[in-house]
C-alpha cells in the first residue's frame, strides 16, 4: 500500500461488518458469476464496481498477452477511457499491477505517479485514486482503478481500500473464469473443424480397390486433418487418372482447398489430352481462387494398364521413384513449381513404361521421418524398405512399409501418404 494511506491523518473510514462485507460479496460474486462471456463479465463488474464503492469513475485494466501493455477493457464515469493503453510500469494503475499490490492516493496532486493525460484532455478533475490488483493464483491479471469517492470529503478511505480488495479478487476471478469457458469453446470449435475437416478428407478418398487393380493408395495422418491427399479413377481412352498431393497448411483452409482440388482434377481428368494439360487447367482455376498463400504440390498423370505406359507431371513434389526388380531406383523430379503461386507456368509430361517395376508416390512425411540417431529415413532408405516388403502384394506392400517406417522408431513429423502404381502380379 501507498505510504500516502500511513501517512495522512484524514485517511479514515467507515468500517465495513464482517457480516455486511460477506454479503456484499456474495451478492457481487454473483453478478459477476451471471455470465461466462468475458465482455459481458467485464461490464458486469464495472457496473456493480463503482455502485458499490460509490466511486466517480471506475476502471478495467487488464495485461495484454505478451505483457506488452495494459489495456483498459471497461469504464464507468464521466469521461469514456476504453482502449487506453498504458505502460506496463506507468502511473499508478502500472505501479499496482508491476508490484501485484494495492495502491491508494488521496491527493493525486502529490503523487509524481499519477498520470494526468486524460485530466488534461477532457477537463476531468482526478482527486483521489485507489487501485487493487486484479490476482488469480498469485498471477496479476490487471489492476481495479477507482477514481474519487463521491461522499464526505471525496477522498478514499482505508476501509475502502479493504473493500475494494475483496471486490477485485472476486472480479478477477470471475474474469479468468470467463477466460477458461470461452477457451473452452475455442477448443471446442475447433475440435468440431478438424473432425469435420477429416471427415471431408476421408469422403474425398478413393474406396479401396481390388487386388488386380493397378494403383493402390494409403494416408495416415499426423495429426486429425492431414495435409495430403489421393485420388484415382478410371476415365475414357482407357486410362485410370491418379494424383497425390500436399496442400500447404493445415486444418479447415487446407481441406477446403484439398476439396476443391480434388474435385477439379477429377472432373477435368475426364478430358484431359494429358498431365500436363490437366495441371495447366487446374493451376489456371486454384490461381485465381487461392488465397492466404496456400499452394499445392501435386504429381498427377494417367496409367494405360494393358500397355502400362505411365505419363506422369510434378509440379513442385517430392520425386517419386520408379522401382526396378534388380533393385535399382529412379527418381522422377519436378518441372515445375507448385500449382496456384504463378498462372503462367509451362507443365511438362514424362513418360515411363512400368514393365515389371513399380512406380512409388509419396509425400515427404515418408522420407523425412527421423530415426533415434536424428537421420532421416531418405530415399535410399525407403527404397531398401521397398526391397525387403518387394514381395507383398500392392495393398499389403504399402501397410508393410509404413509398419517398418513405425517399428524402426522413427519420428513421423508430417502425413504418411503413398501411391503405388503397377502392372506386375505377384504371388
Amino acid at each position: 500500500m501507498s505510504n500516502d494511506a500511513a501517512i495522512d491523518p484524514l485517511f479514515q473510514g467507515t468500517p465495513t461488518t464482517p457480516e455486511g462485507l460477506a454479503g456484499l460479496l456474495a451478492d457481487v460474486t454473483h453478478e459477476f458469476a451471471s455470465s461466462l462471456n468475458v465482455e459481458e463479465t467485464l461490464q458486469n463488474a464495472i457496473d456493480q464496481i463503482i455502485v458499490y464503492l460509490n466511486a466517480e469513475a471506475a476502471s478495467i485494466f487488464l495485461v495484454e498477452e505478451d505483457g506488452a501493455a495494459l489495456i483498459c477493457r471497461k469504464c464507468a464515469g464521466p469521461v469514456d477511457v476504453t482502449g487506453l493503453r498504458l505502460a506496463p510500469d506507468q502511473g499508478i494503475v502500472g505501479e499496482t499491477v508491476s508490484q501485484n499490490a494495492a495502491q491508494i492516493v488521496r491527493d493525486v496532486s502529490k503523487n509524481e505517479n499519477f498520470a494526468g493525460a486524460v485530466d488534461a484532455d477532457t477537463g476531468f478533475i482526478t482527486r483521489s485514486i485507489m487501485c487493487a490488483p486484479l490476482t488469480v493464483r498469485g498471477q496479476c491479471i490487471g489492476a481495479l482503478e477507482l477514481i474519487n469517492k463521491r461522499s464526505g470529503d471525496r477522498l478514499f478511505a482505508a476501509s475502502d481500500m479493504h473493500l475494494a480488495t475483496a471486490v477485485a479478487a472476486a472480479a478477477a476471478l470471475a474474469i479468468h473464469n470467463a477466460r477458461m469457458a470461452q477457451a473452452l469453446v475455442e477448443q471446442e470449435r475447433v475440435r468440431k473443424e478438424l473432425e469435420l475437416a477429416r471427415q471431408i478428407q476421408l469422403s474425398l478418398l478413393p474406396p479401396a480397390s481390388p487386388a488386380s487393380f493397378p494403383i493402390h493408395g494409403l494416408n495416415i495422418p499426423a495429426r486429425e486433418v492431414s495435409g495430403d491427399f489421393f485420388d484415382y479413377c478410371e476415365v475414357a481412352g482407357g486410362r485410370i487418372y491418379f494424383s497425390l498431393a500436399d496442400v500447404s497448411g493445415k486444418g479447415m483452409n487446407a481441406a477446403l482447398l484439398m476439396a476443391k482440388t480434388t474435385s477439379l482434377l477429377r472432373c477435368l481428368a475426364k478430358t484431359a489430352q494429358g498431365p500436363a494439360e490437366l495441371l495447366d487447367q487446374v493451376n489456371l482455376e486454384i490461381c485465381e481462387t487461392a488465397s492466404m498463400g496456400m499452394f499445392v504440390t501435386i504429381v498427377a498423370g494417367f496409367i494405360y494398364p494393358k500397355t502400362g505406359v505411365v505419363e506422369l507431371s510434378n509440379a513442385g513434389h517430392q520425386p517419386p521413384v520408379f522401382w526396378r526388380e534388380n533393385s535399382t531406383f529412379e527418381e522422377l523430379p519436378a518441372t515445375a513449381p507448385p500449382i496456384g503461386i504463378l498462372s503462367d507456368i509451362q507443365f511438362e509430361t514424362t513418360r515411363i513404361e512400368l514393365g515389371d517395376g513399380s512406380l512409388y508416390i509419396f509425400t515427404d512425411g515418408v522420407t523425412e521421418s527421423v530415426a533415434p540417431d536424428g537421420s532421416e529415413l531418405g530415399v535410399e532408405g525407403l527404397c531398401k524398405i521397398i526391397d525387403e516388403q518387394s514381395t507383398f502384394d500392392s495393398e499389403q506392400r504399402l501397410e508393410e512399409i509404413v509398419t517398418q517406417i513405425r517399428d524402426q522408431e522413427r519420428t513421423v513429423h508430417d502425413d504418411l501418404t503413398l501411391l503405388l502404381i503397377e502392372t506386375k502380379a505377384h504371388v
